[in-house]
């Protein structure tokens, strides 16, 4: 079960789409793609509070695009497909019976 993170603000319950992070050196606010963990002093916003961030007077706000591929199927990730459809594929043999006599052999008795 996969959980998603929220918003980090307040009363917000939308799915978390940005992480916003601070350079105070800088007076920068850094709006990026969701963060694959969550940090202690990042936040993480939903898209509507990501489209309205403000920032104090005299600070720069970056914000960095998605990479676009980084959504969809990678490279690897269809050969692996490609990989498991052929192996699906392949005809399955059955397995050979071996010609050997077991070491158990049914012994007659003595009476007649």
């Amino acid at each position: 079960m996969a959980l998603t993170r929220r918003c980090s603000r307040t009363a917000c319950t939308r799915s978390a789409m940005a992480t916003l992070t601070y350079v105070y050196g800088d007076q920068t606010a850094v709006l990026g793609p969701l963060a694959t963990f969550a940090e202690p002093h990042s936040y993480d916003l939903c898209a509507g509070h990501a489209e309205s961030l403000s920032v104090p007077r005299g600070w720069e706000v970056v914000r960095l695009a998605p990479d676009p591929g980084a959504y969809g199927p990678s490279g690897d990730d269809l050969l692996a497909l490609a990989d498991a459809v052929r192996e699906a594929a392949r005809p399955r043999t059955a397995p050979v019976a071996v010609g050997r006599r077991g070491h158990l052999r049914v012994v007659g008795s003595d009476e007649d």
